[in-house]
Order: structure tokens, then sequence, then C-alpha cells
């Protein structure tokens, strides 16, 4: 169940996988192949690192008429937000504790929080999640409406990161924090386990997680076919194991044309094995059954703004089989992956899509003629302060057929990762394979316009991608 490391994002287009757990082919997911470099190359990017907590205290400002006109991190805060109406109060600390009554003018270095200032019409705010605003907040204000003891409260438009980036130069990966992540458990047999520093650990007593990875473990009962005997009855189950990272890259183009080259994905290094059992349910159309839903915000920090990347996955399983072969299949995974969407002024927005696996098949037997397709995938989205930037449906599968006579109830034919052996009753003459891989569908969204790049006219379909690897295979 690879499904997992898909977060977001899985658009492993490029996948390649041998059916023996040979090593891929040379390769260094820290080697970016994407080509988000930054616009100004003869000029140091700043690094994107992971916010300092507690992150909900970060906010930065850039204000209309300041000398050098950069973003700077402020001690205002946002308050309060309406979705809806796009209102917000802006509070500021100050000596007599009330929200924006003392004014100041900024300081003309970026390194330290301006002082005290309420908001100003013109003011780029960008924010850390805040109970009202949980995907962060990136907003200008077009409108002062009212002071109070709460704070300021105005009137705010969409605006973009390049208001706030301007010509700067920005590139970094962070890994996000596991135990940041809210699952929401849709069936009862899914057990989420996480590890961190500090011999800090949850989920099920005994497993054992590399630290800063995300381990699922899920297992279901399957519709059994009509007629289909009790030994037959049909389960998935399985566990995915991954280490997210979110890949952040912006190159700052010239004064007021928005950025020269911008990215926004994820990547990470994944391990897994589930296995598909027994004699599945006839189905005319596949059916998706979704098992887990997570989500996260994390806040990288680029100088001093906060950029909030949003990341949502649901995972799932899907069955599709025509109600007449028993299997008894299981594979172990291994891989990392690399996914999202770059920006150049060439081309403007195009997918980047890397994935390496390596795939040996621990057990495989086939009974009777018949096929039978099960995934375990997940559908994910990145995006920024609440935007969609990139979806992506990747959908990891165990395909298995027969074909032709076996003969006697008991005929099978067998496999597995140290070779494969067949075996059927008399007169029979039937042949059998067991595939596993991978299908890949996904969008560009017209949000990624949030760098401030050109808006898309429309949504960049990624195609439909299809790779497959044969696990084994005989005659019985």
């Amino acid at each position: 169940m690879p499904a997992l490391a898909a977060s977001a994002l899985f658009l492993a287009a490029g996948c390649s996988s041998e059916p023996a757990a040979s090593p891929a082919p040379g390769h260094s997911r820290g080697a970016d192949t994407s080509g988000p470099a930054a616009a100004g190359a003869d000029r140091p990017a700043a690094a994107v690192v992971a916010a300092p907590e507690p992150a909900a205290t970060s906010t930065a400002v850039a204000r209309a008429g300041v000398a050098g006109g950069k973003a700077r991190k402020t001690s205002m805060k946002v308050r309060s937000y309406d979705s809806r109406t796009r209102r917000a109060v802006i509070s500021t600390p100050d000596k007599g504790g009330s929200g924006g009554k003392v004014t100041s003018s900024p300081s003309p270095t970026g390194g330290s929080p301006e002082r005290p200032h309420r908001a100003a019409v013109g003011d780029v705010i960008a924010s850390a999640p805040v109970p009202d605003a949980p995907d962060g907040l990136l907003a200008k204000v077009t409108r002062v409406i009212a002071e109070s003891d709460e704070g300021t409260e105005v009137q705010t438009a969409p605006t973009t990161l390049d208001a706030l980036l301007g010509d700067d130069d920005a590139e970094g990966s962070v890994p996000v924090d596991p135990a940041s992540f809210d699952v929401d458990r849709l069936l009862p047999d899914v057990k989420v386990s996480w590890a961190k520093t500090g011999n800090v650990h949850a989920g099920p007593e005994g497993a054992r997680v590399p630290l800063g990875s995300l381990r699922i473990d899920v297992g279901a009962r399957l519709g059994t076919a009509a007629g289909a005997p009790a030994e037959a009855s049909a389960s998935v189950s399985g566990f995915v194991q991954v280490a997210p990272e979110v890949d952040f890259s912006y190159g700052g183009g010239a004064a007021g044309s928005g950025p020269g080259a911008a990215y926004l994905g994820v990547s990470g290094d994944w391990t897994s094995k589930w296995a598909l059992k027994g004699r599945a349910a006839a189905s005319a159309d596949p059916v998706r059954v979704p098992f887990a839903k997570l989500h996260a915000d994390p806040v990288l920090q680029v100088g001093p703004i906060p950029v909030v990347v949003n990341l949502d996955l649901t995972c799932y399983f899907q069955i599709a089989a025509d109600g007449t072969v028993t299997v008894d299949v299981e594979q172990d995974l291994k891989g990392d992956f690399k996914a999202g969407g770059t920006f150049g002024t060439a081309k403007g927005w195009t997918p980047v899509d890397e994935s390496h696996m390596t795939s040996s098949p621990v057990r495989t037997s086939v009974t009777a003629a018949g096929r039978v397709k099960a995934s375990l995938g997940a559908e994910a989205t990145v995006g920024l302060y609440g935007t969609v930037g990139v979806t992506a449906d990747l959908a990891p599968y165990l395909r298995a057929e027969a074909e032709g006579a076996f003969g006697g109830n008991s005929a099978a034919a067998s496999g597995g990762s140290a070779g494969s052996v067949a075996k059927a009753g008399a007169g029979s003459g039937g042949s059998w394979s067991v595939h596993g891989g991978v299908d890949l569908t996904g969008t560009l969204r017209v949000q990624l316009s949030v760098f401030g790049t050109p808006v898309l006219q429309r949504s960049i379909p990624l195609g439909a991608l299809h790779r497959e690897w044969t696990l084994a295979e005989g005659r019985a």
C-alpha cells in the first residue's frame, strides 16, 4: 500500500520497478531534476526551513511606501477572520493592552520585528494558521473599517506571494512532522504510527517506525463472490511507511513582473507491504472504499515570511474482479518519489513527477481461471494558504489473471520470490500471472497563481500514467 507515500502527493510518473528486489538505477532524491532553480543564478537563495515553534506566533507584513518594500516580521496578529466577507481584525500588542492605537514607523531593516503599528491600506500580510484561518492567511488590506480595543478591523482581498518575496530567491525542502497530521479513520481496522526525536512514539504496541516516518496499517474484509466456498473469503491488508518532505522554491523576476521561477511539491521515501487474499465479489465497475483521511499544514519559514502549505490525503482501496478467481498474493515495495509543479517564464507551469521503486513478491497463488485487480491508492492535494495547487490520484495495484483449464477444485499455480512452481489436476492446461503496477491521474490547478505567476487559462491535466511489472507467472 504505497498509497500514503503518494501524499500530495504522488505524481509517480517516472516510476520504474523490477520484479526482484534488485536496486533501482542510481538515483539521489536530493538532486533536483525538476529545474525549479531560482531566477537569479548569480545570487544565493535564502534557505527554506521549518518554522520555529510556536508557528502560530509567526506573521509578516510588506508595507506600501516603506523604503525597500521588503517583508518584515511583525508583532501584528490576525485576531479574527471571516472567510466569507474577507474581513479581519488585526491586533498589535502595546503597553496599554489595546489593539491598534500605537503607531510608529517600521524598521528599515528586515532583521527585527517592526514596532507596534496599526494595519493600514496596502499592507500585505502573511500569517501562520490561526483559529479563524486554519490554512494560514495571505491577504492585502484594502480598507480600514474601524478601531477598537480588539484591534483594527480591515477589509482584505486575495494577493500573491510575489508581493512579499519580490525579487528574492528561496529554495529548500522541509520534513513534515508525522505528529502534525490530523487523521480521520474511516474503517475500524486502521492504525496510525509515527516516531520522532526525544523517544516520542505513537501507534500499536511493538510497531517499529523510523524517526520522522508515518505508518498506516489497514485490514478490511471484502465481499465474496456468490457461490464461493467459505475458504475463499476475501480480504485486503497491509501497511505503508513514509517520511514526507515539502519542497518549495521561488526565483524573483523583474520588478512588478512576478517570479521568474517557482516550484511546489512533495517528496519522500516509502516502504510498504500489502496483500490480497480470497475470491472478491464480481463488479462491473471498480468499487472504491476510502479508509483514512489525513491533513497537515506545515509552515515553512522563508526569511521572515511564514509560507503555509496544505497537505490533504485520502487513502482508499479499490477492487475490480470477475468473481471467479481465488488469489493469495503479497508484495514488498520500496522507493522514493517527487511530485509537484514547476514554473518557468518560457514554458509556464509544467508537472514534475519522479519515482523509483523496487518490488519483490512475497507470495503468489492463483486458483481457477479469472481476473482480479486490487488498488490501494491515494488522492492527494498540495496547496498554499488554503488554495489547491496540485492534485494527484495514485493507485498502486496488484493484478492477477488465469486462463485456460485448471482441472479440479484444488488446482493451483503458485510462485514466489525464490522462483515459481505450478501444480494442477490431470488434464489441465492453463496459464497464470501476477503483476504489480501503478496508475496515475492528476491536475495542475489554476490556484498555483498564488505565486504571482500568470493565471492559467485552464487546469492542466497531468495525463494518465500506467506502469506494470510481473511478479510471477507460469503454466499449470
